[in-house]
């Protein structure tokens, strides 16, 4: 038997993997992709296992999971501070450093789960901060031209949890991001409602940078935003279903229902979808299915329990969306993603088993450099 995901996943679910590979050191790289190359079997991904619902059955391929440390700092002027980060970084280690530092632009990121190379991938953001407001550029292995590529913030379709990466899984793998900082004592201004209340100032307000993100870190522990040690919320994803668009129409049957809506930017109007689940009758705590409930402090995050299986939390996942839109017409979307045995194998993308020099390419201008 393989190693089983369960183990690498925060759900603590899934099978065996026929072969499991971690890669830790950035400079075995090129022997790990052309290994990976060699074998026809599937490859999926892995960081920190946060984001993932692995199936009880077997995975016939490789996961490969990215466990790269470390923090690269260069300063580019009096105010500004450029941090490249390795894929495998915890995204919470990097906010906490970067606050330590007195550093300003993802100080509102603190304690979501995941890794910095999967922060893109999602498009990860809170409290009115997101990672692509910082990242300049990011180097990835693209597995259809079997080398190396650097990709600029144009490059990579960033929207409202999304991007290319999110879009066309499988294609690349992202080895290190790179973003710029502030130095300041002061945090960005507050854009999110919810954080100004929590801080006690208005909206725009800077409020200290500690004081800004320690706010944070409590408002997600007291709302359950934050992944526990142990305890009956332990084991989930975080939020399982991302905010929906709706409707104009749709906007104002919410509101008319006293339930929250934003406009954010370039993607209309959106419901909260931990509103629209209690709305349809589930509250904190709620079995959904066998092994799976809400979470005891929020509609939006399951959680595993004994008897849980990933195909018992597929169907919750099924109910929560079912009775929302029963209710009101508005479609949820998940936002955990699944390994699957059924992908395109690296090989098989490339149609070659030899490769060119690793390159390093830049789509937005047509640069290519020689490694």
């Amino acid at each position: 038997m393989g190693e089983l995901l369960a183990d690498h996943t925060t759900l603590r679910l899934g099978g065996p993997a026929d072969r499991f590979l971690t890669h830790r050191d950035p400079a075995t790289w090129s022997d790990l992709t052309r290994d990976i190359h060699r074998s026809p079997a599937p490859l999926y991904v892995l960081g920190g296992g946060s984001n993932t619902i692995a199936a009880d059955t077997p995975f016939r391929g490789t996961v490969l999971r990215i466990a790269t440390h470390g923090i690269r700092t260069r300063i580019l002027d009096s105010e500004l501070v450029e941090l490249t980060v390795h894929a495998g970084h915890p995204l919470c280690d990097l906010v906490a450093y970067t606050v330590a530092e007195g550093l300003s632009g993802i100080e509102y990121l603190g304690s979501i789960p995941g890794t910095a190379g999967a922060a893109p991938v999602q498009n990860t953001g809170a409290y009115g901060q997101q990672i692509s407001d910082v990242l300049t550029r990011l180097t990835a292995y693209d597995w259809h031209l079997g080398h190396l590529v650097e990709l600029l913030p144009v490059d990579c379709g960033f929207g409202y949890r999304t991007s290319i990466f999110k879009d066309r899984p499988g294609r690349w793998t992202i080895l290190t991001i790179t973003v710029v900082l502030a130095r300041s004592t002061s945090a960005a201004p507050v854009s999110y409602p919810h954080l100004a209340g929590i801080l006690g100032v208005p909206l725009g307000a800077q409020p200290p940078l500690t004081e800004a993100a320690h706010g944070v870190l409590a408002d997600r522990s007291n709302r359950g935003l934050s992944l526990p040690a142990s305890g009956p919320d332990a084991r989930q994803v975080g939020s399982v279903f991302l905010n929906p668009t709706i409707t104009g129409h749709q906007a104002r049957a919410v509101r008319a229902a006293g339930g929250p809506v934003n406009r954010s930017q370039g993607s209309g109007l959106r419901a909260s979808a931990g509103w629209l689940l209690e709305s349809a009758g589930y509250r904190p705590g709620a079995q959904v299915a066998p092994g799976v409930y809400c979470s005891s402090r929020r509609t939006l995050t399951l959680t595993a329990r004994r008897g849980a299986t990933s195909a018992s939390f597929d169907a919750a996942l099924r109910t929560l969306a079912a009775s929302v839109f029963s209710a009101t017409t508005i479609q949820l979307t998940p936002e955990p993603r699944r390994p699957s045995s059924d992908s395109t194998p690296p090989s098989a993308r490339t149609g070659r088993a030899n490769f060119p020099v690793q390159q390093r390419t830049s789509r937005s201008d047509g640069y290519v450099e020689s490694l």
